[in-house]
């Protein structure tokens, strides 16, 4: 990470409301090439609000988006990860009955000749470039041509992180990425979020878990009731002081 590079991302004072709730409320968010930030905030924080508007889910009601220092504005998810935004949410967006290839295609799927007229799905040519990706990040998965239904959950979080990096994602959203996962898979998804940093994908990391945003992350940003009450290097932090910015106890520690 450089720190005079521009922000791959900055978010400028975004707002969301639902009715009569103020879900974001005029939340700032920077993110750099090859740095992890960690998103933090007990349930109800706004961070899932928060990177949703950054994913292209939701439409922010007020402030501005920019992507390499452009302004920026989604109407889809697809048109953020057409811009480089990937979002990996905790059910992956995955789908069980196809393999790594076709997850890692869907929706590009490339095409050869058959025929004349006809074209068909180059299956061939996806399992080789899964292949390639995979063992770019240093991922094994035997059977590669199984369905994702009958791999572990690291190892679907595994197809999911190669499907960004495929395409090239500038920026990788991570939602609670090791949720429901044993500790050596856990372990094996945070060595893909520090391969990440060291490709120089911008990654945002959402976790109940502490210590994993304090193993991988670079900055750290706290949320509380839909607004931004704290950001901290990770090497001038601890958890102790992490959990009071998010539960609103460190204005009894200043008294």
């Amino acid at each position: 990470m450089t720190e005079s590079a521009p922000p791959i991302l900055s978010a400028v004072e975004l707002y969301k409301h639902f009715g009569g709730l103020v879900a974001v409320d005029h939340v700032s968010l920077e993110v750099r090439a090859g740095e992890v930030v960690g998103l933090l905030g007990d349930n109800g924080a706004g961070k899932s609000t928060l990177i949703k508007m950054i994913a292209g889910v939701y439409e922010p009601d007020g402030g501005r988006l920019l992507l390499n220092g452009r302004d920026a504005s989604f109407s889809s998810p697809q048109e953020a990860r057409d811009a480089g935004i990937e979002t990996i949410y905790q059910d992956l967006a995955l789908c069980e009955n196809l393999d790594a290839g076709a997850n890692i295609f869907l929706g590009r799927e490339p095409v050869r000749p058959m025929l004349v007229v006809l074209r068909a799905v180059d299956r061939q040519r996806m399992l080789v470039e899964s292949r390639r990706i995979l063992d770019q990040l240093d991922i094994r998965i035997p059977g590669l041509a199984r369905p994702i239904r009958q791999m572990s959950g690291g190892q679907r979080q595994a197809v999911a992180i190669a499907r960004a990096v495929y395409w090239n994602a500038q920026l990788m959203i991570m939602d609670e990425p090791t949720a429901a996962l044993g500790v050596p898979e856990q372990r094996k998804v945070l060595a893909l979020v520090r391969t990440l940093r060291e490709r120089g994908v911008g990654v945002i990391i959402i976790s109940h878990n502490l210590q994993d945003v304090l193993d991988v992350a670079d900055r750290v940003v706290v949320m509380r009731r839909g607004r931004a009450v704290g950001e901290r290097q990770v090497a001038d932090t601890n958890t102790s002081e992490l959990l009071a910015l998010m539960i609103g106890a460190e204005r009894f520690e200043a008294a």
